[in-house]
């Protein structure tokens, strides 16, 4: 049977009812939470081995989500699927009907061992309700499957229920961005959060530098040499005088100067922009950003020269 053309507005109708049902079910279960959604999260909170998260079908699929949710954000937990699970500190149960087969089946086990058992299913008057230490009752009025067959709100609001725990989780541990940061090292946030200027920046015979008594032609010799687009100017402390770049170039060209001849503190920029070591890179992107520069000189309490880096040592490093 081939499908028949539908319109726009018919289709954008039917998206917007589906995201209002499910919105509703989420509604209406934020206002149905209650003391047990506390207990477990003390529950959780009070275990000393890993959370178990077990679902059948969709049920199932959600539960590896919030298995991988309470993973990232400092509760250490797993799916796993009902058929396997056998052993476990602590199950977390989601069955919408709360009378599956194949999760009612495994309710024994968990008892026998001695573990807790959190059951999420939309029926509080259920096998599992009934069985389990703390009941989360996810309940929603319809699915937004027009046949109202599908799981769709149910799904939602058991999804959205598990990020709620994880986030009680996470505030209740304390649990930091540079927490997340370290879970997820080779993320994006990661990079973002663990990558110190220190970590990128040019440094020791890398680093582009030349006394404020160097020629120009010494200072270009410097940069041809360093690859940086730019060099730094020192005074004999170390301590930077000035910085002297492409740009700087490019516009010294505009007039009649002997490069020959010329010092480079004549025409360097003085007092530029800085960074410290141990500022994150993504501290120097920002930097970068709002001053429209490309690199930057990295000096030390006393403003003594250590290093420098340019966008595109940020961007090899993935912080960009």
């Amino acid at each position: 049977m081939r499908p028949q053309p539908i319109s726009t507005e018919h289709l954008l109708a039917l998206a917007r009812q589906v995201l209002d049902i499910e919105a509703d079910a989420l509604r209406a279960l934020s206002t149905r939470l209650d003391a047990g959604f506390a207990d477990a999260v003390q529950l959780i909170l009070a275990c000393r081995g890993r959370v178990v998260v077990s679902g059948m079908g969709k049920s199932g699929h959600v539960g590896s989500k919030i298995a991988a949710t309470l993973a990232s954000t400092g509760t250490p937990a797993f799916f796993m699927h009902p058929g396997e699970a056998s052993h476990g500190d602590l199950g977390m149960i989601l069955s919408n009907s709360g009378e599956s087969n194949e999760i009612v089946s495994i309710v024994p086990l968990i008892k026998r061992r001695g573990a807790k058992l959190i059951a999420m299913t939309g029926n509080p008057g259920s096998t599992m309700a009934r069985e389990a230490d703390v009941h989360l009752n996810a309940a929603v009025d319809k699915e937004a499957c027009p046949l109202n067959l599908a799981p769709t709100a149910s799904t939602t609001a058991a999804l959205a229920l598990g990020d709620a725990l994880a986030v009680a989780l996470l505030d209740a541990r304390g649990f930091s961005a540079d927490d997340f940061a370290r879970t997820h090292p080779g993320g994006s946030l990661g990079r973002r959060l663990l990558v110190h200027v220190r970590d990128v920046m040019h440094a020791g015979e890398d680093l582009p530098k030349v006394g404020r008594d160097a020629s120009v032609k010494a200072a270009l010799f410097e940069m041809t040499q360093k690859g940086l687009g730019m060099t730094a100017v020192v005074e004999t402390d170390g301590k930077v005088a000035g910085l002297f770049t492409d740009g700087d170039l490019r516009r010294t060209l505009e007039h009649t100067i002997d490069l020959q001849q010329a010092k480079i503190a004549d025409l360097m920029t003085r007092n530029p922009k800085t960074i410290r070591a141990d500022e994150l890179a993504v501290a120097a992107v920002e930097k970068m950003d709002t001053l429209k520069i490309n690199g930057l000189l990295v000096v030390d309490a006393d403003h003594i020269l250590v290093g420098a880096l340019n966008m595109h040592d940020l961007l090899k490093a993935g912080v960009v």
